[in-house]
């Protein structure tokens, strides 16, 4: 790691290979797949703190993204012999298949522990048969930004649904599949286009809503789309996601500042400030929203972390603008949080009726 400290384990792909990114820790405990095809993990070398990981396989119908972009996986027993009735591939084959690199048998507690007490950093998975030169050459180079550049669509598509759709234009920051078909299946014809797709274009398409979606990286390397999305705050009905809410609050003038470890879990405690309800939520940000820039914005936090009080939701207290730091999609226990999908969809049907 960045620090000087080293965790030894085994690695998985022979001696030759390799992996640099920023260190992060997951505290979900399946999901593995799921964590390893979200584009918001790019660049990032993760860490499952779960001690088991693999045991149900792996099959195509879980993917969140066309292929995977972590840097590497840390875990602490790779299972040999997993069963599932819906398994296509080991987890081992699929490491292989998307050329990720992989150590495994490391005392993962340890280094999560290690994680939240100095922050995240940058770290190397390395051969025990790597020179000090080399590893300080990697060390030396700095950690990519604006990452969503790697994982957008390169083209715009379009998902189509049932009778008399909404008509949704997403901007891809990284969007998961799980939110394409939750979306879909509320009956959105959903046109996805590249991050830095301009107002203008995405106007023309003339949707009845537009979705801002997750992806990696600090929001503040995206000054480009920060100023496309201010252009179309007061024309449609606006949804943002982890990223997206990030871009959101950017665009109207608050600020973001990055956490020492973020959130990343399928158990992250988020309270509704309007409800006093709490729903447990999936998470994997490093950043957030700076609670004091918001003073004198039209800006209502509609939601809070019960872990560290940080800002897990906003709404404009005029436009019909809602935006959520977690995963509304993912649900990781209740379906609760779809119905912020559904506050959506509401608020298209109000701008349509009006």
């Amino acid at each position: 790691m960045q620090d000087g400290t080293t965790f030894r384990g085994q690695l998985f792909g022979g001696s030759s290979v390799t992996a640099e990114g920023e260190v992060v820790f997951n505290t979900g405990m399946t999901g593995y797949q799921e964590i390893l095809t979200d584009p918001s993990y790019c660049k990032q070398i993760v860490t499952l703190t779960y001690p088991l990981i693999g045991n149900y396989g792996t099959a195509k119908q879980f993917n969140q993204s066309r292929k995977s972009f972590v840097s590497g996986l840390v875990i602490g027993e790779l299972c040999e012999k997993p069963s599932s009735s819906s398994m296509e591939k080991t987890l081992q084959e699929f490491l292989m298949a998307e050329k990720i690199p992989c150590l495994y048998n490391v005392d993962t507690r340890a280094l999560t522990k290690k994680i939240r007490l100095a922050g995240t950093m940058k770290g190397v998975i390395v051969s025990e048969y790597t020179s000090q030169n080399t590893i300080n050459e990697m060390m030396a180079l700095p950690i990519r930004k604006n990452v969503v550049d790697m994982v957008t669509t390169p083209v715009i598509y379009t998902l189509d649904a049932g009778k008399n759709p909404f008509d949704v234009v997403a901007m891809d920051f990284g969007i998961k599949r799980n939110i394409l078909d939750t979306l879909r299946k509320l009956n959105c014809r959903v046109t996805v286009v590249p991050a830095k797709t301009s107002a203008e274009k995405i106007l023309a398409l003339k949707p009845d809503g537009i979705f801002l979606s997750n992806g990696p990286g600090d929001p503040k390397d995206l000054p480009t789309v920060i100023n496309e999305v201010k252009k179309l705050l007061d024309k449609r009905p606006i949804f943002g996601i982890c990223l997206g809410h990030q871009i959101l609050a950017l665009a109207m003038g608050a600020n973001t500042y990055k956490l020492k470890f973020g959130h990343r879990g399928a158990n992250q405690p988020v309270k509704d400030l309007r409800t006093g309800k709490v729903a447990i939520t999936s998470q994997n940000h490093g950043y957030a929203v700076e609670e004091k820039s918001l003073a004198g914005l039209p800006l209502e936090v509609t939601h809070i972390s019960l872990n560290d009080g940080t800002i897990e939701g906003l709404r404009h207290k005029v436009l019909p603008i809602i935006s959520v730091q977690y995963h509304p999609e993912a649900t990781p226990g209740p379906n609760d949080s779809v119905r912020l999908f559904v506050n959506f969809i509401d608020s298209m049907n109000l701008t349509i009726r009006g």
